[in-house]
């Protein structure tokens, strides 16, 4: 099995909508992907709100995604099981 696609990922709680806002680069240059859910940050209802919101858009299981850091942070490191290449290129529609 190939290595886990992994990319962070800018979350807005309780942004109105479920949405992705495409790709997006911080003052040091390391792109993240914007996102935002209607969910409140409270136990943890964000990221899996998140995980759900990844899971339509890239047409995967939700089991083949986890929150490898910042469970608790804004910015998250996500990891996905699965066809690397095929991951890549769906995210590069974003």
């Amino acid at each position: 099995m190939a290595e886990a696609l992994r990319f962070a990922v800018r979350l807005t709680p309780r942004g109105g909508r479920d949405a992705i806002d495409g790709w997006a680069q911080d003052a040091g240059g390391k792109r993240h992907l914007k996102a935002r859910v209607s969910l409140p940050p409270e136990d943890g209802k964000a990221n899996k709100a998140l995980i759900a919101l990844l899971a339509k858009s890239l047409a995967i299981p939700k089991s083949a995604i986890r929150i490898a850091a910042g469970e608790t942070s804004r910015l998250k490191t996500i990891e996905i099981a699965g066809d690397r290449a095929a991951l890549e290129a769906r995210l590069s529609e974003f």
